[in-house]
């Protein structure tokens, strides 16, 4: 008999944990973290220490940037449960780098790891940028960036761009009239293109048909690409095949042909003069020319000896005649073990490359550095739009543009082009709206003051909480393009929230007017009905919910006595209907004191059947089952307070 009691003992205290837990996840999913974070640890301390617990545990203080509270329950979930989801150990670095208990976010960090190995967070780890892969997938959050993938695109690589008096030169492989093939990839050759472009009276860019670079000579039956062109408009830099005077490829001992540059002079409208620049070689390539701000330096890349990398950049003082100083490689700042190359320099000396040896989203990413301006200056990653897993180059600004609000272009072999590399255009601007709304009573509509407003990104963090004014007024700054929810809080009333996303409009206003619903009202706490199923008087998970607005209440005000009344409909028995709503008002009772509140304080839990129907539904009368669910419902009186 002594089992048979333990074991019904038992049972009952499992099914209260399970709608307990479903009661905190309830709260969980409505951004509750705070009364969630209660019931887990409640459950906690009633012997729930299962994977879900601890780690929504994790979660309420981690969204609620308890980085404290988060680093202990994700830790004793990351030490109990080996095959724990890795986003959870990722979680817990985080949480830890934020207390700069750095060592042992290394040690996890060593483990995650091991588990995910592909994941691009850890490509070139170290304590200092455990969080630089989040930033970059995320980056220009205050910029809209607006891309647009080029009309004279072609299946083929189309890569590369300078615009000069209206001009847009570029390189492409479309041409598929020459018989010879490029062995690399199966594309024709690449030639230069320039195609016209101009704004229109709505400030837009249009574009003309593509057609060869008009010159002579530029172009031949091999490579020619990276076009830098002179402010006077007439010299041109661009980067050819070696190739011979009679235009045949020219090859190193190896059998191996090379890039070199060359320079061309505008001749009325017509490139002509080809002269190869001097510090070329047969035994390594020089490529991608672009010029300082003021024109006395060229920049390049190349792979000859005495370099850090596969590729490095590097630049060489413009004497004049066809004369340069000898080459200077940029060093560590710019260059790696890995490959530089595209270079550009903007109007004000900003020095823009493609590396696939910095901290990236994966192979080449486009980057950014003051390094003309201040020679310790580090190399800044673009992220995304700009900037993807795949490879990200030739970016170009256009001449007048500022870093807040610019236009340019950029190429890029990402999924959803053309072909193989495409040119895209882009266009950022600053972009930042404003929440703003006011608080109220939902019954009265008078205005609230000392509301908590909390608004909440997507994945359901706090990052901002403010009170609302006298005048009931709040007011956030928002990013552009973002889903926020915003829920407001007070004593006394039930929570509002109000779901939010932002556009592209820069400095716009999203109205968001909360009302609150009073619990308080004359004589009575007032809550939602609470259900109960069928012939059953335990208490549902849906009505916990309802019932810790009571809860609330009452902690808020502890000197509070209230007294219960349950009430049934007609359906069934008089006497039997009294009985049932008498134990569903104990069972109410009995939950609230459970979460805390002395017994004292409930002075009496009756039910009253079908005594008191606020309808014509009595026994006997046909009734809809909404005229019943009517008289199906519990009050709360306040005795004292």
């Amino acid at each position: 008999m002594k089992t048979k009691f333990l074991i019904i003992t038992f049972a009952l205290s499992s099914t209260f944990m399970i709608a307990q837990k479903k009661l905190a996840d309830k709260f969980f999913s409505n951004y509750g973290y705070v009364k969630a974070s209660e019931l887990y640890e409640d459950a906690v301390k009633k012997g729930d220490s299962s994977e879900h617990v601890l780690t929504r545990l994790g979660d309420c203080y981690y969204n609620n940037s308890n980085s404290e509270k988060a680093a202990l329950w994700f830790g004793k979930a990351v030490n109990k449960y080996d095959d724990i989801n890795p986003e959870y150990l990722y979680k817990y670095i985080q949480s830890l780098k934020s207390l700069g208990n750095y060592t042992e976010a290394d040690i996890w960090m060593d483990k995650f790891m091991k588990i995910q190995n592909g994941d691009t967070r850890i490509k070139g780890y170290n304590t200092e940028n455990i969080d630089k892969y989040n930033e970059l997938s995320s980056a220009n959050e205050e910029l809209v960036v607006r891309l647009k993938n080029m009309p004279f695109n072609t299946k083929y690589s189309d890569f590369g761009t300078f615009i000069k008096d209206n001009q847009l030169y570029f390189a492409s492989a479309r041409n598929t009239d020459e018989k010879k093939m490029y062995s690399w990839n199966d594309e024709p050759f690449l030639d230069i293109y320039q195609v016209s472009v101009e704004k229109n009276d709505d400030n837009k860019f249009e574009y003309g048909s593509a057609d060869f670079i008009t010159a002579t000579d530029v172009n031949t039956d091999y490579h020619e690409a990276s076009v830098a062109i002179t402010k006077d408009g007439k010299t041109m830099y661009f980067t050819r095949d070696n190739v011979t005077r009679k235009n045949k490829l020219d090859y190193d001992k190896k059998g191996t042909s090379h890039l070199k540059i060359y320079s061309a002079s505008l001749v009325g409208d017509n490139w002509e003069n080809i002269v190869e620049l001097p510090f070329n070689d047969d035994i390594y390539s020089t490529g991608h020319p672009t010029l300082s701000a003021d024109e006395t330096k060229l920049y390049f890349v190349s792979d000859r000896e005495g370099g850090l990398g596969q590729t490095d950049i590097y630049k060489v003082d413009i004497l004049g005649n066809n004369e340069f100083s000898e080459p200077e490689n940029l060093g560590e700042r710019i260059n790696t073990q890995g490959r530089e190359m595209f270079p550009f320099i903007s109007k004000d000396s900003t020095f823009y490359f493609s590396s696939d040896g910095h901290l990236n989203l994966g192979l080449l990413d486009i980057f950014k550095s003051n390094i003309l301006k201040d020679n310790t200056a580090q190399a800044e990653n673009m992220g995304a739009p700009y900037n993807s897993g795949f490879d990200d180059f030739a970016y170009f600004i256009n001449e007048g543009e500022t870093e807040e609000d610019k236009t340019g272009y950029f190429s890029s072999n990402r999924p959803g082009g053309q072909g193989s590399d495409d040119i895209y255009g882009f266009d950022a601007s600053i972009c930042k709206q404003q929440i703003e709304g006011i608080a109220r009573d939902k019954d009265t509509n008078e205005i609230l003051s000392g509301v908590t407003i909390k608004l909440i990104n997507e994945v359901g963090k706090v990052i901002s909480e403010v009170t609302t004014t006298e005048d009931g007024e709040y007011k956030f700054e928002a990013d552009c393009n973002k889903k926020y929810t915003v829920v407001g809080t007070k004593e006394d009333y039930k929570d509002d929230l109000k779901d939010i996303t932002t556009d592209n409009e820069h400095e716009k206003v999203n109205n968001a007017d909360l009302y609150l619903e009073p619990l308080i009202k004359d004589n009575q706490i007032v809550i939602n009905p609470i259900f109960f199923d069928f012939d059953k008087w335990n208490i549902r998970t849906d009505a916990q919910y309802e019932l810790e607005n009571i809860v609330d209440v009452m902690r808020t005000h502890p000197t509070m006595v209230i007294k219960i009344e349950s009430h049934t409909d007609s359906r069934g028995s008089d006497r039997y209907n009294m009985k049932l709503s008498d134990r569903r008002a104990k069972s109410t009772r009995d939950y609230i004191i459970s979460r805390g509140i002395a017994a004292e304080r409930i002075e009496s839990a009756l039910g009253f059947g079908e005594s008191q129907l606020l309808n014509k539904c009595s026994n006997g009368v046909k009734c809809s089952k909404e005229e019943h669910q009517l008289n199906r419902r519990s009050y709360f009186y306040i005795l004292k307070d």
